[in-house]
């Protein structure tokens, strides 16, 4: 055999070797991924089954919610922000309604000042945060519900000490602030800030020096969600993916289960490609020494078909 044949010969002999390396090492990273993202799909299962707290009035809504996912329509959502202390149940300081409509790709989202001086089932008339005190998660969607005449297809509860494990997993949150404040201890300038837990809670809270008190809060409020969701789809909170699950399952109630969050991802992340924000009308007032927050009847008949119109949109 010629030398430049040999020399022919043991290059390919090389590049098949070389070939045969990669392969094995996309092998093994391709096993070794697998492995991971099973194990990251069983903690995932295993936190939505601890945070599976289905409410009694699921019952005669689940064959809606069944309809309403496998046709893509509009899903409204309730969150609620709970301080909850040892022996107190605690009232809903946080009360934000999300109606995603995949099929125009928008989400209506507006927060409920805590204030509003409602009709509370089998409870008379009252401040709307009353109702979790009351009830529970289940009177405060039924409360909701019965405001704007409309259905609360999920809720989640989150318990707002568990805001700083949350932000704090994910690394921090990015948030633009409109006016410079101080509060819990802060000095939050105007403009781009990247918050830590503790700070975030803070942001968050901040209602006494906001001139415009609990519709300010509610729009910081709305802020940190967008901004955590934000966090939450890049690439760096991949790696802490773990942490994150551990945050979320510590601190979150909800009804939906984990087939229904499948859906609710493959169907419904594009109505984050626009957020409808409304805000609720009205005028403080003392009664009995309690101050309210009164919203017209002219103003919830406005935002019930506000959410109607934002629901049937094609």
């Amino acid at each position: 055999m010629s030398g430049s044949r040999m020399e022919r010969k043991k290059q390919q002999q090389g590049r098949r070797t070389g070939i045969k390396i990669v392969i094995a090492i996309l092998a093994v990273a391709i096993i070794a991924g697998g492995v991971y993202l099973y194990n990251i799909y069983n903690q995932v299962d295993r936190m939505v089954s601890t945070m599976y707290t289905p409410l009694d009035s699921d019952l005669e809504k689940r064959q809606e919610i069944e309809d309403r996912l496998r046709s893509r329509h509009t899903i409204n959502v309730l969150l609620l922000g709970v301080d909850e202390r040892a022996g107190d149940r605690g009232r809903s300081d946080t009360m934000v309604f999300g109606s995603l409509n995949p099929n125009t790709n928008k989400m209506l989202m507006f927060s409920i000042p805590r204030d509003t001086y409602v009709e509370i089932p089998g409870r008379g008339m009252d401040k709307i945060n009353h109702a979790y005190a009351f009830g529970g998660s289940e009177l405060s969607v039924q409360t909701v519900e019965n405001l704007f005449d409309t259905t609360i297809h999920f809720y989640a509860k989150v318990n707002m000490e568990g805001l700083q494990d949350g932000v704090d997993a994910l690394g921090g949150v990015t948030v633009y602030n409109d006016e410079a404040f101080s509060s819990g201890g802060y000095n939050f300038h105007q403009g781009e800030l990247h918050l830590n837990g503790e700070e975030a809670l803070a942001y968050s809270r901040m209602r006494k020096e906001d001139p415009r008190g609990d519709i300010g809060r509610g729009n910081r409020q709305q802020q940190m969600i967008d901004a955590m969701i934000e966090q939450g789809m890049t690439f760096e909170s991949f790696s802490r993916v773990e942490n994150i699950l551990t945050a979320v399952g510590d601190n979150v109630e909800t009804n939906m289960q984990m087939e229904e969050m499948r859906q609710m991802f493959r169907n419904y992340r594009g109505t984050r490609d626009e957020t409808i924000r409304e805000e609720i009308s009205g005028t403080g007032q003392m009664m009995g020494n309690v101050w309210y927050y009164i919203v017209s009847e002219d103003e919830q008949n406005r935002m019930s078909q506000v959410i109607q119109d934002h629901m049937e949109a094609e």
